[in-house]
């Protein structure tokens, strides 16, 4: 019975009883070590009748291993993974080393595991047990939680068990806090313990464990312990003292041969087999471990033996000196099974008393193993360990670098940041050297450190050199893309111009080959549009060699293949690039790519007329953005949120968005977010009637537009600011302002941009050339996607047309705006369109704003995917959701829509775009 836990145990039962009815749950159970976090899953365990029930529990001596703890969970399943998905069953089965299919994305293996428990819950409700998960290998670790963070209609349960210093994976999930029992509870437990206990030694062992359940038990089962206990010792807030002397003491009385052999099974895990013959090896007789059993260390079965507790194996394994610990990892690693390779080299490396050249080479393989599997973060403690091993500097410094692109590679970028500096200081190959810097600042510019980013990708690309030609313009290309981020115009020309005057020259190209010839020249048309100068010609040239070659597998790669369209504005070649990026991604479970291409499809979108998709794509950004840990594109995506939101009128999203990315921004200098941040909630002010604010705001975009020497008129508010000082009748101050923008508009030379422009003379315009000025305006509209700057022009022109009372002419204009910002769903400026039609005499309804924007950005993703045929369980797969998840959220889209079929959903879905 637990004692002082009843509230924690009616909340487990709740959370079976919800599985059993078809409804997920997830909590984790947190505490100090000895808190009763076990004993609180071994209780759940026991009331889970009728539910399907898969554990796995955390080793210290397999932390190492790749997916360790998942292979344990899953093994009663593992005939299901080749129903998965194909790229689920690939990725998973080789995850689980069920097959050797080559590199996997690590993301492709969670969203595996998510299918699998998913698939086996439909069978049967399901609970998901992980003891003392702050011992999981990594990868397991995070595919689990993965799947924690997706539970939404599933009869599946997920408890989790872990110490309140090393939640990071599981951050964001349910908690549930154990705290110490108070003063009644640990009478009870000291007196339930079937001891005959004086009065002081249950005082006493009250005292010392200060409500901690296992010193308690540990301290009452054994109150001669009390007696070599230190007199002065009194509570112990973190258990070390009290738990480290009461093992102490029982290992201190134990014979000499049950000493050795408690010490083998520390070094050599739970498997009694190796246990026995590292034993025989070492002269050590294993009955030993019958006398450590019956002094409370450990217990043993059949073919296990294993510690009452990890702070037990752990006060065993420092009591050994370290030259036994070392001879005895060496003894484990000459009985392990032939084919146990990997746990072969750990040992080994544990036996290592210096550098070992033959040990580091076993380590190496064991981090191209675990890489090929999708272990990142195993491959990275594989090769740093391997590095410490290393006789040369060189070697060290060679497996420091795979460390460090392991360890990017899973995402965990300080880890990468710190692994990667140390490698500089050991390699001495140029060409070694600037890949180190590359990868260094390609996890710089995903965690948000732009300008460290800049530095070290634009070293390593002056590295690089001649020698690697093709690497080398690829890395420049990155410079400029970082550039863009921090809206460091300067910087980029410079960089723009080297890539010009590499690209001029025939013999370069042809030495870097056709990518990177195309990558640069999208970059070196990237440089140019910063700076405010046509960079068409360079953009077409990358598009156009692009357009012969296969869609990259490469993150970096494929998103220059996709900027070039997009940049230069046609947006049905772009569209088409980015769907079929973002699909291919999707497909291979590359969740880390999505958020970057994601990215750009919503803008593609937001700047046409598919708002509804282009909101159902920033929503998904963020998500993943946020859950991958990727800053700059959390920045990014969320600043175009802001955008998009101001443009529907969506006040309190808007500004939720926008703080957040301005802090984001602020803090990491991805200016880009700032300047649109600044953009949208100007205009929001502005739809608001908020004249003076947005005026503010719009001047300030202005100002730091030209902090950072961006000429791109695409970026500016110049129309706007227009717009509003002359709202307010006031255009003092903006001549010089107006004319740097039409000339850098007129010098770009886009009809997106002289659309803009046009506007803004119209706007200036005296009454008699009114009329000639918005229709110049208006046709250049005609040339572009862009439906909400064409309502824009329209309905300035309409009010204009009404303030010099010409109210039949002026109705015909402001109609027109109100049906594009209605279809649109720019409820604030349908509000202002109205208003103006009204004081022209016409009143007008507001259409009813149709339910589609009731929807949540989850619910409009599924929505959309479903509306474009694809099945249930395709659109899961796409949303990396299960079935039944995306079978909740459309029973919401049809409430929500007033319908019932899939038919009907097409039909109200396409009217959204």
């Amino acid at each position: 019975m637990l004692v002082g836990r009843q509230q924690a145990q009616r909340d487990l039962e709740a959370l079976l009883s919800g599985a059993r009815l078809g409804q997920s749950g997830v909590l984790v159970v947190r505490g100090e070590p000895g808190i009763g976090k076990s004993a609180l899953l071994e209780d759940a365990v026991a009331r889970a009748d009728g539910l399907q029930v898969l554990r796995a529990r955390g080793a210290e001596v397999e932390r190492e291993l790749p997916f360790a703890g998942l292979a344990a969970l899953v093994r009663p399943l593992v005939d299901l993974v080749e129903t998965l998905p194909t790229p689920q069953a690939e990725a998973l089965g080789t995850a689980l080393a069920l097959r050797e299919d080559g590199v996997v994305d690590r993301f492709a293996i969670s969203a595996g595991v998510l299918t699998l428990l998913t698939r086996a819950s439909e069978e049967r409700p399901t609970v998901v047990v992980v003891d003392d998960a702050h011992l999981l290998d990594r990868p397991s670790a995070e595919a689990l939680a993965f799947v924690s963070r997706r539970l939404v209609a599933d009869a599946l349960l997920v408890l989790v068990a872990l110490r309140p210093d090393e939640t990071d994976a599981w951050d964001g999930l349910p908690v549930l806090d154990l705290a110490r029992l108070d003063l009644q509870a640990a009478r009870e437990v000291v007196r339930g313990s079937g001891q005959a206990l004086t009065e002081e030694q249950a005082a006493r062992i009250v005292q010392l464990a200060d409500g901690n359940p296992l010193v308690l038990r540990t301290l009452a089962d054994r109150p001669d312990s009390l007696v070599g206990l230190p007199a002065g010792l009194e509570t112990a807030p973190g258990l070390s003292e009290v738990a480290t002397a009461a093992y102490g003491m029982r290992i201190e009385r134990l014979e000499p041969s049950a000493l050795d052999a408690v010490r083998v099974a520390a070094v050599a895990g739970e498997d009694l087999a190796v246990v026995g013959r590292a034993a025989a090896l070492a002269g050590v007789p294993v009955d030993g471990l019958a006398s450590a059993e019956e002094s409370g260390l450990v217990t043993t079965g059949p073919d296990s033996v294993a510690f009452v507790h990890p702070l037990a194996r752990a006060a065993v394994y420092a009591t050994a000196p370290a030259g036994v610990r070392r001879r005895l990892h060496a003894l484990v690693a000459e009985v392990l099974p032939p084919g146990d390779l990997d746990r072969r080299a750990w040992h080994l490396s544990a036996a290592a008393l210096g550098p070992d050249n033959g040990v580091a080479d076993e380590l190496d393989a064991v981090a191209r193993r675990a890489a090929a599997r999708g272990a990142h973060a195993v491959a990275a403690s594989a090769s740093e360990r391997a590095a410490r091993l290393s006789v040369s500097s060189d070697d060290a410094g060679r497996r420091l670098l795979a460390a460090g692109e392991a360890a990017w590679l899973s995402g965990d970028d300080p880890r990468a940041a710190l692994v990667l500096d140390e490698a500089l200081r050991h390699v001495t190959e140029p060409a070694l050297r600037a890949r180190v810097r590359a990868v260094t600042g390609l996890a710089a510019a995903r965690s948000g450190r732009l300008g460290q980013a800049y530095v070290e990708l634009l070293r390593a690309a002056d590295q690089a050199g001649e020698e690697a030609i093709a690497e080398s313009m690829v890395l420049y290309a990155e410079v400029v893309d970082v550039c863009c981020y921090l809206l460091d115009v300067p910087a980029g020309s410079v960089v723009g111009q080297r890539l010009e005057r590499l690209l001029a020259d025939p013999d370069v190209c042809a030495r870097a080959g056709a990518r990177a010839e195309a990558i640069a020249s999208i970059a070196a048309g990237m440089a140019r549009t910063l700076e405010g100068t046509s960079g068409a010609e360079h953009l077409r040239r990358g598009v156009r060699i692009f357009a012969g070659l296969p869609l990259a597998d490469h993150r970096t790669r494929s998103a220059f293949e996709l900027l070039g369209p997009l940049y230069l504005r046609e947006s049905d070649a772009g569209r088409e690039l980015v769907q079929r990026a973002v699909t291919e991604r999707r497909e291979a479970g590359a969740i880390g790519e999505l958020p970057h291409l994601l990215f750009h499809l919503a803008r593609d979108d937001a700047t046409g007329e598919r708002w509804p998709r282009a909101e159902a794509a920033y929503g998904e950004a963020v998500a993943l953005a946020r859950e991958s840990g990727q800053v700059t594109e959390l920045a990014t995506n969320l600043a175009g949120l802001c955008w998009l939101h101001a443009r529907q009128g969506r006040v309190e999203a808007c500004r939720a968005a926008g703080a957040e990315a301005r802090a984001i921004g602020d803090a990491h200098d991805v200016h880009l977010a700032r300047a649109w941040v600044g953009f949208g909630t100007a205009e929001l002010d502005l739809s608001l009637g908020l004249v003076s604010e947005a005026v503010a705001g719009f001047e300030g975009l202005v100002a730091l537009l030209a902090e950072r020497d961006v000429g791109d008129p695409d970026l500016s508010p110049v129309p706007e600011l227009v717009e509003a000082r002359r709202r307010l009748g006031n255009l003092d101050g903006t001549d010089a302002v107006v004319d740097d923008y039409l000339a850098r508009a007129d010098r770009k030379g886009s009809p997106w941009s002289l659309a803009r422009a046009a506007r803004v003379r119209a706007l200036l315009a005296a009454d008699d050339d009114v009329d000639e000025a918005f229709a110049a305006a208006l046709a250049l509209h005609a040339l572009t996607p862009d439906r909400f700057e064409t309502a824009r022009t329209r309905l300035l022109y309409g009010e204009r047309l009404r303030r010099m009372r010409r109210r039949t002419d002026c109705r015909e204009h402001l109609r027109a705006a109100l049906d594009d910002f209605e279809r649109l769903g720019a409820r604030r400026w349908s509000d202002v369109a109205l208003a103006e039609l009204d004081a022209s005499g016409l009143t007008l309804q507001r259409r009813e704003t149709g339910p589609v924007v009731d929807l949540t950005a989850r619910e409009l993703q599924i929505a959309l995917l479903l509306a474009d045929g694809q099945t249930t369980r395709e659109a899961a797969a796409a949303l990396f959701l299960s079935p039944k998840t995306v079978e909740y959220h459309l029973r919401h889209v049809y409430t929500k829509l007033g319908i019932g079929s899939r038919a009907e959903l097409a039909e109200r879905m396409r009217d959204v775009g």
